[in-house]
């Protein structure tokens, strides 16, 4: 119940038994519930040597600050705040919906207070419950992470009128650079390079016309207090435009509570660069390089990377310096954001300043040694910065990939939610830092952001942090939701990203008729055809074994020319395999490889190699009828091995007929129904909106497939559907 406290406790994964033995293995000599705590302690000992080895900052114990620290903010963030927290020695309290009370970040915390139910309005927007929880802990300062009550004014006015420390910039600060509309003006009047546009508020879908006319085809419509991709349209005709309009002020409304929008020139083919800034109270302020954020889907981002390789040191200065004179123009203080658009003649435009810490930091983390959840806790205590412009260095290179529960074949990214049945982070892959929130026996529910962690490689230049970053994304294990992984690895190994030829229309231009997953090559394909042959005769082997005999790993054994047949995207493959040793020899398509692994069939990761060529793989289904579904280079692909007498038998095999989805409207995400435009028996043109759906706080218009009468309506506005729910039936 809403202002409920616990202390939590200690941190325990599902699966009692497997984390048992783990724990034995781990800590020799010590069995049971007091092995897996022992061992508990030493993991998150490593976790957290493996967060901090990647930036350099020091804490010194003589520096008093805080007490105790509220975090109003939940998941990934959370627990990042408390990290530096208890490097900091101070004590934290977490708040929490009913659905998050068993979240990461309320474990991790010293104390946790519930707020709420699941809805964001209801619990962590909150702020009578918030306040609450506050005075009842006794906590001293708020750190409010990102997102949610990060940037709003009215919760910082509130702290400040109760003695409470908001770790982050003033009321004034806030407001001035939370109004697009006033930033953009302050801007100007720092002599910041801004974009033409329209600085008044838009009131009606009419003026939205009148306005983008005069501006000029293709313009920016966005919310005024908005952030995050939230309340953004482009718009290219009057049409889109009234259509962005209506879209733009429900998301900013939903999103933040305030439906005041408005529009500016769109630049085409634009980077999006970024330059971290650092302020004291004392009139200091640093800029902390940039970062490259250009990859995005629904200006959203997905990949970030600092430095960025379009800058030259000449631009970076200007840049910089102009974001540390639009800071000093509103008195800033604490870490912030100052956003740019980039054309390709390296002229550059004020964006948007985000008055909070920023979800990929960890990057400029990586590259400067700073930490910057530190510096806002000592600003905010009124300590001056410790540093000079000239000491902040530019050290290697780091990359962010942001790991969502999105099914990327649909639109690049729509979100999914289930429990997390397996979890395993890449931590043993050098340079790694992961940012999560979440653990193995997670939720990831309709009612927050699906991201499921912040993964960042760091290294001594771009290839090698990028080389990191393949290798980690092949070793992360996300089972139980659908994750957007394998748009991540083609993103970070496509030639374009890789020569630095980017913008923010990336994905549309690399993939114009939606993400297919990795196409594989020849070589690959056998690779990938030997690679299941072989496991399929891994487990093959393993059935055959008997009572007392070792199954895992698999006992080495001699097999002479067993037949198979492999089925991959429809082609049928002939392939022999041979087993000498732990050496199997397959013959695919009258190609020889030689493929060599462990073959732990316990583990969810498989270390195979194939002719010299190393390759993580997982499989992720397998069954008695030879089916296979193998995450091979980033992308799932379902595999069919099967002896030759099974294959000719399988050609009887009657197969299932495909649904007709033209006269069928299915939901593509779990989410809620915002507006039902259409009745049974209404006639809809091919294209035209049916229903709009609310999924994450964004809004998607869900059309109609063909020109046909309506024959039945399944949902309500207000209902929560799931993904796959049927929405409406057409004739």
């Amino acid at each position: 119940m809403p202002g409920s406290r616990r202390r939590p406790l200690p941190e325990v994964k599902p699966g009692l038994r497997m984390a048992a033995m783990a724990a034995r293995r781990a800590v020799p000599g010590v069995r049971g519930m007091a092995a897996m705590r022992k061992c508990t302690a030493l993991r998150s000992r490593s976790c957290l040597v493996t967060f901090r080895t990647l930036y350099s900052a020091v804490h010194d114990p003589n520096e008093k600050t805080f007490e105790k620290i509220l975090i109003a903010n939940r998941g990934e963030i959370a627990c990042r705040v408390i990290k530096t927290c208890k490097k900091m020695g101070i004590q934290t309290v977490a708040v929490h919906s009913d659905v998050d009370s068993s979240a990461v970040h309320v474990k991790m915390a010293d104390e946790a207070v519930c707020v709420g139910p699941a809805p964001t309005s209801k619990s962590y927007l909150n702020m009578d419950a918030i306040m609450d929880a506050i005075n009842s802990t006794g906590a001293q300062a708020v750190h409010p992470g990102y997102g949610f009550l990060s940037e709003n004014k009215e919760f910082a006015r509130r702290l400040a009128a109760a003695g409470v420390i908001f770790i982050g910039p003033d009321t004034h600060a806030i407001q001035a650079m939370g109004d697009k509309i006033e930033s953009k003006l302050l801007a100007k009047n720092a002599k910041v390079n801004t974009i033409p546009g329209f600085d008044g508020v838009v009131k009606d879908a009419d003026e939205a016309v009148r306005i983008a006319r005069e501006i000029g085809y293709p313009v920016m419509i966005k919310a005024s207090a908005g952030g995050g991709g939230k309340g953004m349209r482009i718009a290219w005709s009057d049409e889109e435009t009234r259509e962005g309009f209506r879209f733009s002020s429900q998301e900013a409304a939903s999103s933040f509570g305030d439906d005041r929008l408005l529009i500016e020139k769109f630049i085409d083919n634009p980077r999006h660069i970024e330059i971290q800034v650092l302020a004291d109270k004392q009139g200091n302020a640093l800029w902390l390089n940039e970062r490259e954020c250009s990859i995005q889907r629904r200006n959203q981002k997905v990949v970030e990377e600092a430095p960025s390789t379009f800058l030259d040191p000449k631009t970076r200065r200007a840049m910089g310096e102009q974001a540390v004179a639009l800071a000093n123009a509103v008195g800033y203080s604490s870490a912030g954001t100052v956003e740019f658009l980039v054309d390709s003649k390296k002229n550059f435009y004020f964006l948007e300043m985000n008055t909070r810490l920023q979800v990929e930091h960890p990057i400029t983390e990586c590259i400067t040694g700073l930490d910057l959840v530190q510096e806002m806790i000592r600003v905010a205590k009124g300590y001056p910065l410790r540093h000079k412009q000239a000491d902040i260095p530019i050290n290697g290179w780091a990359v962010e990939c942001r790991v969502y529960a999105e099914d990327p074949y649909k639109s690049f990214g729509l979100p999914s939610v289930g429990r997390l049945g397996q979890y395993q982070e890449p931590l043993h892959v050098p340079g790694v830092r992961v940012d999560s929130g979440i653990q193995e026996g997670s939720d990831i529910s309709i009612y927050y952001d699906p991201m499921i962690s912040k993964l960042v490689t760091h290294g001594s230049n771009r290839a090698e942090a990028l080389q990191r970053m393949e290798e980690a994304l092949d070793n992360y294990v996300i089972r139980g939701v659908t994750h957007n992984i394998s748009l991540l690895r083609e993103v970070i190994i496509n030639p374009h990203f890789i020569s630095g030829d980017i913008t923010t229309k990336f994905l549309p231009d690399m993939y114009p008729d939606g993400f297919k997953g990795h196409s594989l090559t020849d070589p690959e394909k056998r690779d990938l055809l030997a690679i299941a042959a072989s496991l399929y005769v891994a487990v093959l082997m393993r059935s055959q074994r008997f009572l007392e005999n070792p199954r895992v790993p698999i006992a080495k054994s001699s097999m002479k020319n067993i037949e198979l047949s492999g089925r991959l995207n429809g082609q049928e493959h002939s392939i022999t395999v041979s087993i000498t040793g732990s050496i199997f020899s397959v013959e695919v398509d009258g190609m020889k490889l030689n493929v060599a692994s462990e073959w732990n069939l316990a583990s969810p990761l498989f270390s195979v190699t194939v002719d010299g060529t190393v390759r993580t793989i997982q499989c992720l289904h397998r069954d008695a009828a030879g089916n296979l579904s193998i995450q091979f280079l980033g992308t799932v692909y379902k595999l069919q091995i099967l002896t030759k007498l099974a294959t000719e038998l399988s050609k009887y095999m009657l197969e299932k007929v495909a649904e007709d989805t033209s006269s069928i409207l299915r939901s593509p995400m779990p989410g809620t129904v915002v507006a039902v435009s259409v009745k049974p028996g209404d006639v809809v043109s091919e294209g035209q909106e049916i229903c709009v759906i609310e999924a994450m706080k964004m809004q998607n218009s869900m059309s109609a497939a063909k020109t046909a009468k309506v024959k039945s309506v399944h949902c309500t506005a207000g209902e929560t559907v799931g993904e796959g729910d049927i929405l409406v039936e057409l004739e």
